[in-house]
């Protein structure tokens, strides 16, 4: 296939049997309609850049939403895949392998976590946020008999989309088609250290089992907790009993520069939370999530036969885990990530157009806020111009790419943000 940047084209000329056209007519007739139609067909990657069936590159700055870690066909990820699927490639959980414990033990390192504490590995963050809602529910015995029955959430959360990981979810589009959830969970005013404190008030403290926290929230806008809300929200826990549960599934493994956000200490002040949830840029592509748990109690919250999954910690997702982290050690990602990030966010920044209203995030977590909600109009424009990113909310574009992309490459989407029209107008996300 030839490769070609974007250019317009005569939609006719491009139906044939191996076209997007007919890729997307196709889909249409198999796949359940819970995404809408596909924007593209994707056939190719290598590195930063994905090609479409009909041969076009973009420059994929979205990462499979902060999942690409290493890019596409990253030479040993795929090789460290390929090698241990020829060796051993799915075994139950009566058994363990080698790259399975390696992993938990490279996740407790990077994670800083102390003595007795422990992994739990699953396929997804969903998933590893299902457990911890588990531990949360665990957690049940308050002093004096009291039973914990609370758990607190932020408004604005997104914590997957299964019953329990739902429950925590803000979003009244997403919950109400489902109601009745599992029960308990309130949601407090994100940022809010007053409402927090509110919600431990009065004895109440004593029947909070958990808080669920993202130290960034990726999905309604990259919006980093205040500073100072993460070391408050461990004091009161730590008070009354309760754990600290801190979704990093799209902050962690090294998205934001550090290996995970609360390790920076204008997020997390250094604090150690009792649970940290992962997936996401983990496996570098390859579905794999885990659960961290911070010392012996957390730890031992969940016994046996309490919780399980069959493809969790398996060889093949345990090895794409291993090869991705040892690449983002070799290679000094981390450093990369924080300097590209606040390089390119400044250079936004700086551009002075009307349309661009802030830009924040950490690392490659990045939203430019737009002064008006037209960020399904610029994400489409931008796909247009061969570039992918994501209009979270209707006046935010979301950009989480892999973090080996170049000063140069990410200069050429500056360069279209510098292009756009200053009187856009658009529908909303």
């Amino acid at each position: 296939m030839t490769e070609q940047h974007l250019e317009p084209q005569d939609p006719a000329a491009l139906a044939g049997a191996d076209s997007v056209a007919h890729w997307t007519e196709r889909y249409g007739h198999a796949l359940m309609d819970t995404f809408g139609a596909p924007q593209r067909v994707l056939v190719r990657g290598e590195g930063p850049y994905v090609w479409d069936a009909d041969g076009f590159r973009y420059l994929d700055l979205l990462g499979g939403i902060a999942v690409n870690s290493l890019g596409h066909a990253h030479p040993t990820l795929t090789a460290a895949i390929s090698a241990q699927l020829g060796t051993l490639g799915h075994i139950s959980n009566f058994f363990a392998s080698p790259t399975q414990i390696a992993l938990a033990e490279r996740l407790l390192a990077v994670a800083d976590a102390p003595e007795g504490s422990r992994v739990f590995l699953t396929n997804s963050g969903t998933e590893a946020n299902e457990a911890a809602f588990k531990m949360a529910r665990r957690n049940s015995e308050g002093p004096g008999g009291v039973r914990r029955t609370r758990v607190l959430a932020l408004e604005g959360a997104f914590h997957g989309r299964s019953m329990g990981a739902l429950a925590l979810t803000s979003k009244a589009a997403y919950r109400e088609p489902f109601e009745p959830l599992p029960g308990g969970v309130e949601f407090l005013p994100f940022g809010d250290t007053a409402a927090l404190e509110a919600a431990f008030a009065d004895g109440g403290g004593d029947t909070v089992a958990a808080v669920f926290l993202e130290p960034i929230q990726g999905e309604a806008g990259v919006l980093p907790l205040p500073a100072g809300y993460l070391a408050r929200a461990r004091e009161l826990t730590e008070a009354h009993g309760a754990l600290l549960i801190l979704d990093e599934v799209q902050t962690g493994m090294g998205r934001t520069g550090a290996w995970l956000a609360h390790q920076h200490p204008h997020l997390g002040g250094g604090i150690r939370p009792d649970v940290v949830t992962l997936a996401k840029g983990l496996g570098g592509g390859f579905p794999v999530g885990a659960v961290v748990a911070y010392g012996e109690r957390a730890a031992t919250l969940l016994g046996r036969g309490q919780h399980g999954t069959t493809f969790g910690g398996n060889p093949v997702a345990s090895a794409a885990a291993l090869a991705t982290i040892g690449v983002i050690e070799r290679d000094g990602l981390l450093q990369h990530v924080t300097d590209l990030g606040a390089w390119w966010r400044s250079e936004i920044a700086a551009l002075g157009h009307p349309l661009v209203a802030e830009v924040r995030g950490e690392g490659l977590l990045i939203a430019v806020q737009l002064a008006a909600p037209v960020a399904a109009e610029v994400a489409s424009r931008a796909l247009a111009a061969g570039f992918i990113v994501n209009p979270c909310t209707p006046s935010t574009i979301r950009m989480a790419p892999p973090y080996v992309l170049t000063r140069e490459q990410a200069a050429t989407f500056t360069d279209f943000l510098a292009a756009l029209p200053h009187d856009l107008t658009g529908a909303a996300a």
